[in-house]
């Protein structure tokens, strides 16, 4: 079955055997590498920003707008097209993802007014979020039997490659023309995924749509979630969009922050702090912590370790600001697996896209809208007053949180 043919939503021949009938193990590689390259690039500009400022004269606001444009079309992506893997196919939404994804690098390497830089960014939204549904689906898939570990692969993909993309950038903005360089290495890179994307015999779709309305399966649909996930759902969403503003924080006014209370204009050392959270949450998947109280624990370091994030920068402590961007990585990490597995374990195989989807359309408006009101504060009041005020108010909202979910796993003991 070709990629066309998965495109039009036709069924496959019976008799379609051509193609690289890959195993499942290259299948699983090959769906975590794609969401993972398509997040390093949708966060190489991360230690990029500071210079990019200064070279287009732009704002505190400026950046956060060119950052939320990215946030903000990922999510209008995931709400028009989250579910559109499960009628074209998973590795047909993945080649879709990966095209989106080079013409947005290209984009935002050639940018020379914030308007381009927007446009890039958004290019590279949309293609995060047809990668999405896409690979998380298809890991459910791969791993009918181990949906724990399926969500597992998600995560440690997913916030991996947002945690790589700042150190990644910060390293390849040393190569001459430091604002390109980065974007065309992964370029090339991004271009060498579509070889075997295009080569793999691909499974087909879990739903096709009817021969005589193909189109309408491809329709945006009304946000839905079944009575019996809605209350596992809700969760996940409010700590998702909760840590995604701290990452947000992180990948867009973090680096400049840094630089300042570091005093330095290392470019990869900067990358590697901004990072540091993200790091810790993607490995923190690796680890096996069980029990009735993870999400309230999860959330109370994370909730602790946000405010001295503040603290490091008021007393000018790289130590304390490195403990405590990678603990508040692994409480967030922590917790937001065990939520997010527990949607996952509850939603139906034929809706698992949608509904992933659905997740992260909350969680990654915590990445636009709580950064664009920083960008606000930091121009009226300063960054050091915007960031105080930031990191008390997420601290605050995760210590609240972990309270909530504390009562609500005692009231479950006792029944």
């Amino acid at each position: 079955m070709t990629v066309f043919s998965e495109l039009r939503m036709r069924p496959a021949p019976a008799a379609a055997s051509a193609g690289w009938d890959a195993s499942t193990t290259t299948r699983l590689v090959m769906a975590g590498t794609v969401i993972f390259t398509l997040l390093v690039g949708a966060n190489l500009a991360t230690p990029l920003y500071p210079l990019l400022q200064a070279e287009l004269g732009l704002s505190t606001l400026g950046v956060t707008a060119a950052f939320a444009s990215y946030v903000l079309s990922l999510v209008a992506t995931l709400m028009l097209a989250g579910h559109w893997s499960d009628h074209i196919g998973r590795r047909a939404a993945l080649i879709l993802a990966v095209l989106a994804g080079l013409a947005g690098g290209w984009l935002f390497a050639e940018a020379e007014t914030l308007a381009a830089l927007c446009a890039g960014r958004a290019l590279q939204g949309t293609a995060v979020a047809l990668a999405t549904g896409a690979s998380a689906a298809a890991l459910r898939e791969l791993l009918p039997s181990r949906p724990e570990w399926a969500s597992r692969f998600t995560l440690l993909a997913s916030s991996g490659g947002v945690a790589a993309g700042p150190v990644i950038g910060g390293l390849l903005s040393l190569l001459p023309g430091a604002t390109t360089s980065p974007y065309y290495v992964h370029s090339l890179i991004l271009a060498g995924l579509l070889v075997p994307l295009f080569l793999l015999r691909a499974r087909p779709a879990i739903s096709l749509p009817a021969p005589s309305r193909p189109l309408k399966a491809l329709a945006p649909r009304r946000p839905s979630v079944s009575r019996e996930a809605r209350g596992a759902f809700w969760l996940a969403a409010g700590v998702g969009f909760l840590s995604f503003a701290v990452f947000g924080f992180c990948l867009s006014l973090a680096p400049g922050y840094f630089a300042q209370v570091l005093h330095t204009d290392s470019r990869p050392l900067v990358g590697v702090l901004a990072g540091l959270a993200l790091a810790s949450s993607a490995l923190s998947q690796l680890l096996t912590l069980r029990g009735r109280y993870t999400v309230p624990a999860g959330l109370a370091v994370m909730g602790v370790s946000v405010v001295l994030l503040g603290a490091a920068g008021a007393w000018h402590s790289p130590v304390l600001l490195v403990a405590a961007a990678l603990a508040a990585g692994v409480g967030q990490g922590t917790a937001f697996r065990t939520v997010f597995n527990n949607v996952a374990a509850r939603v139906e195989a034929s809706r698992h896209a949608q509904i992933v989807s659905t997740v992260y359309v909350i969680t990654y408006l915590g990445s636009a809208v709580p950064v664009l009101g920083l960008g606000w504060a930091a121009g009226v009041f300063g960054l050091p007053a915007a960031v105080a005020g930031f990191v008390g108010l997420c601290g605050g909202a995760a210590l609240i949180l972990s309270a909530v979910t504390l009562r609500l796993a005692l009231i479950g003991r006792r029944g």
